[in-house]
């Protein structure tokens, strides 16, 4: 079962000539309805976060600043980030489709949950819109989750470090937070010595990685990486951070990823949700139409046993010495930790 929530968010969000558009929903909708899934496909009405949920997350005055520069009509928040009258709205839908989406699991106790929303949401930070990116909808989700008890692994195999989801549980020894990602590359942050604060060393995990990456080396950093620090830390949810600008048509990312390589990622870390019930993707990065189509059907497909057509997973690009760096830096950041045992 596949459970879809927040392509019902309103379009309002937009700004003509900029990459992060509504057709991106669009590219995501028809990648899902290449599943033919039927009955197995559950969409979700609309929610909206009331804004007390997003409090654990972002800053009240940041949240008050953003609410009232939208019904002022927007403009620019950075170089790279907007807001219209409409994206106040947007962000709480969005916001609302990702808690909307885990509650839904959590009732089923089965399925898979896809958050098919815009704008994304790992670049922003407690205090700022950062990167297109307005409420960090994976955070607050795992903030939800994480306030009743579970212990929550985000994962983040989009293109761009997701700074602002790290920032948020820097600290935080219930949440993990694994990211592999191109460097150099916006937002400019990730490194493989990033490894949590003092509360939580060893509790965030960066295997950061060079253009040209294949699929089989995103795979190796996962296994040899993270791997061993995801079953110290035993999850009872995972979420992903699901970008598709990896994908080698991306124009924002130079890393060389095909459709098969999100299926090989996505059946890779479905391994890590300890039952079913417990996995949930949010749509983060992705702005070639025809790439996003394929890669979410191939996801997707991967996830709840549908076949679908698509690009055969890619090997032999560069990488392995960045790997092995970051396996280095988490023996050793382990150590310190107290967890080498």
């Amino acid at each position: 079962m596949l459970i879809v929530a927040g392509a019902d968010v309103e379009g309002g969000h937009h700004r003509p000539g900029h990459p992060e558009r509504p057709e991106r929903i669009d590219a995501v909708l028809a990648g899902i309805d290449d599943l033919h899934l039927g009955d197995d496909l559950r969409v979700l009405p609309p929610s909206v976060a009331e804004r007390e949920l997003l409090v654990p997350v972002h800053d009240g005055g940041y949240l008050d600043h953003l609410d009232a520069f939208c019904r002022t009509g927007g403009g620019d928040l950075d170089p790279d980030t907007y807001a219209t009258s409409a994206s106040w709205a947007a962000a709480l839908r969005v916001a609302g489709a990702g808690l909307a989406a885990v509650d839904a699991l959590r009732r089923h106790g089965e399925g898979v949950a896809f958050v098919a929303a815009r704008p994304p949401g790992h670049h922003a930070l407690a205090d700022q819109a950062y990167g297109f990116c307005l409420v960090n909808n994976v955070a607050v989700a795992a903030a939800a989750l994480r306030a009743s008890g579970e212990r929550v692994l985000v994962v983040d195999w989009d293109v761009h470090h997701g700074n602002g989801t790290q920032a948020i549980f820097w600290d935080d020894p219930e949440v993990l937070v694994v990211s592999t990602h191109q460097w150099p590359l916006f937002p400019g942050t990730g490194t493989a010595r990033e490894v949590g604060g003092p509360g939580a060393r060893g509790g965030t995990v960066n295997v950061p990685l060079p253009a040209g990456a294949t699929g089989d080396v995103v795979r190796r950093a996962l296994e040899e990486v993270a791997l061993p620090v995801i079953e110290r830390f035993a999850p009872t949810w995972v979420l992903v951070s699901a970008g598709f600008d990896a994908h080698r048509r991306d124009p924002l990312g130079g890393m060389d990823l095909s459709a098969g390589d999100f299926a090989d990622l996505a059946r890779l870390v479905a391994g890590f949700a300890p039952g079913p019930g417990r996995l949930a993707l949010f749509l983060e990065g992705g702005y070639d139409l025809g790439a996003l189509r394929s890669s979410v059907a191939a996801t997707l497909g991967v996830l709840v046993g549908a076949t679908v057509a698509t690009e055969d997973p890619t090997s032999g690009g560069p990488g392995a010495a960045m790997v092995a760096e970051a396996t280095a830096v988490r023996t050793a950041a382990l150590r310190v930790a107290g967890s080498d045992r």
